[in-house]
């Protein structure tokens, strides 16, 4: 009896792990950032919560307007693809069979053998055969607009929660230093995670969002903090 091991691969998860994570951690970063900046300014707590909400609010609309465009984008430039394979495969298979063999060759196969393969795997199903091989459009790594675009508004709206509800729970004094902290702890957690995911290096995902959202807060905290004394 023939046993098929089923093997879990990261990329299969690419496309929903990059929409999730970019949107989670523009959350954290731009809602902390803009807490913090606002806070550095010398602006009272219900302020620096309004100013929260509405970078929320704001924030998972522009991930989700920008995502959606992006990724619609290159939709079209895949249906377009497609739409000129089915064309060829139409007009002139024999030419289509024999490139598909010559990638084939490419690869390392004979050219009996890269005919063989190129026939019977346009018998099964030509349009994709030459989507994966020739175009390399893989239905794992599909663009699906309006998945990318929900994914990114609901990591950005999780994200952002978490350094406004810091805000909401730190004492008037001590915002700015409990909402940087707590953010730097969750971006670390966020980076982690994403590399564990994506099969890379957990430290170095850690690193590398923990580096970039500390300069982020930094950097607003400082323009927060001129334009308070200047007012």
């Amino acid at each position: 009896m023939t046993h098929h091991r089923y093997e879990r691969h990261s990329m299969a998860r690419t496309g929903w792990l990059r929409a999730a994570v970019l949107g989670a951690n523009d959350g954290i970063v731009s809602t902390a950032s803009l807490v913090i900046g606002v806070a550095a300014a010398g602006a009272t707590h219900d302020a620096i919560m309004v100013a929260g909400v509405a970078g929320l609010v704001a924030g998972a609309m522009s991930m989700a307007a920008g995502e959606y465009v992006s990724v619609s984008s290159q939709s079209d430039a895949e249906h377009a693809d497609l739409a000129i394979e089915r064309r060829e495969l139409a007009t002139d298979a024999e030419a289509e069979h024999r490139e598909l063999a010559a990638i084939y060759v490419g690869r390392g196969l004979d050219r009996g053998l890269a005919d063989e393969v190129a026939t019977q795997l346009m018998a099964h199903d030509a349009l994709g055969a030459h989507a994966r091989d020739e175009l390399g459009i893989h239905e794992l790594q599909r663009a699906r607009p309006v998945q990318a675009a929900l994914a990114s508004a609901a990591a950005f709206a999780v994200g952002a929660a978490l350094p406004l509800a810091s805000a909401g729970i730190a004492p008037d004094r001590a915002v700015i230093s409990v909402v940087a902290l707590l953010s730097l702890l969750f971006l670390a957690t966020l980076g982690g995670l994403a590399a564990r995911a994506g099969g890379a290096s957990l430290l170095r995902g850690a690193w590398r969002v923990t580096f970039w959202g500390a300069l982020a807060m930094a950097l607003t905290a400082a323009v927060g903090s001129l334009f308070g004394v200047m007012t």
